[in-house]
């Protein structure tokens, strides 16, 4: 398949957006990076992890106590994920490019992950071709799931919206011990070659596989035994896997999103790129700050599609200016009230995927 070219009507949507979020950071006078409000989250997120574990990997709590830390530690790595990780890996963090370049590949290389690859796979890949099958690597999960139209169906299928739980509680072991090596070792990210790996980047990849290898298993069971590590591995990759993926899911697998197909002989996709993201995208909860404050703005993900150099803690700002320039020009803007009717409208697609 050849990389989808968008559409460049005369008058671009996106240039009216860019416009118009751009003037409310001058008017306002803010940087559109993080502000103290970020970096405060972020260091309470990252000293809540590190106690965490010490506790539970060097203090050996009791069983119950043990289990609730795996859960709370799942939920950190997520929370981390999402709110220090994912604005650095953009480049919102922090105006200092050195701040969110630790902000990204540091804390997500302790956390197991690779940031060239998440970089590969996530900013240039899925923010680019959102939802188009074939190319958007985070809708591919063949053969367990369907979720697009365009994708073979199998007989289990029809009862993905029942076992999808289990699936995503494996998303994040997968990603950490799977994944990762697949992109690298095939040198591609589904169909898309990787870019040229320089030394630094191979010295990084293998650097932080070791480091987390060495925190998240070699350490634990020389403290507390191998049956524990596993365990323990298990619970807390499972709540953070599934939380990762629910986010994500309920913010492009809803039955309002599209997703879009190219022409075959020209290879274009119909609308421009601002018109796709808008259409391939949807935000849920936006008005609980309880939501927002945990996955790092990623309830506002249209806004993180459209702009996603602006750091998270201003999006409930500019979400206001581009409803109103998608109301003016007629534009969908795909919204869930409440993260429960999301979630019921994930499964609602799922069942749609595997039955028609």
């Amino acid at each position: 398949m050849q990389t989808p070219k968008f559409a460049h009507p005369k008058q671009s949507f996106h240039t009216v957006l860019k416009t118009r979020v751009n003037d409310y950071f001058t008017e306002n006078g803010k940087e559109s990076t993080g502000n103290f409000a970020l970096w405060s989250k972020a260091i309470i997120l990252l000293v809540g992890y590190v106690l965490t574990y010490i506790h539970l990997v060097f203090y050996t709590p009791a069983t119950v106590w043990a289990i609730l830390e795996c859960v709370l530690l799942g939920g950190l790595t997520a929370a981390i994920g999402f709110n220090i990780m994912h604005d650095g890996g953009h480049g919102s963090f922090s105006k200092y490019p050195g701040v969110n370049k630790f902000a990204a590949a540091v804390t997500l290389g302790f956390l197991g992950g690779s940031h060239f690859m998440w970089n590969m796979k996530h900013n240039i890949i899925h923010h680019a071709y959102t939802n188009v099958d074939g190319i958007d690597d985070d809708i591919d999960a063949k053969p367990f799931l369907r979720l697009a139209s365009t994708q073979e169906k199998y007989k289990m299928h029809r009862y993905q919206h029942l076992y999808f739980w289990f699936f995503y509680a494996f998303l994040y072991l997968y990603w950490i011990f799977f994944s990762d090596y697949r992109k690298y070792f095939s040198g591609k990210v589904g169909p898309i070659p990787l870019k040229k790996m320089k030394f630094k980047d191979h010295f990084y990849f293998w650097l932080y596989k070791v480091i987390a290898l060495i925190t998240m298993v070699v350490v634990p069971i020389y403290t507390v035994g191998v049956i524990p590590t596993i365990v323990g591995i298990l619970i807390m990759t499972a709540f953070a896997g599934f939380i990762l993926s629910i986010v994500f899911q309920l913010a492009h697998t809803v039955e309002h999103t599209s997703f879009p197909v190219q022409d075959v002989e020209s290879g274009r996709l119909e609308d421009e790129w601002a018109i796709h993201q808008l259409k391939t995208t949807a935000n849920f909860a936006t008005r609980s700050k309880l939501v927002s404050w945990l996955v790092g703005g990623l309830n506002f993900q249209i806004e993180h599609h459209l702009f996603p150099k602006i750091s998270h803690v201003h999006y409930p700002a500019i979400s206001r200016i581009i409803k109103e320039a998608c109301q003016e020009y007629g534009v969908q803007y795909v919204e869930y009230k409440r993260m429960s009717q999301a979630v019921v409208s994930h499964i609602l697609f799922l069942k749609q995927m595997g039955t028609a």
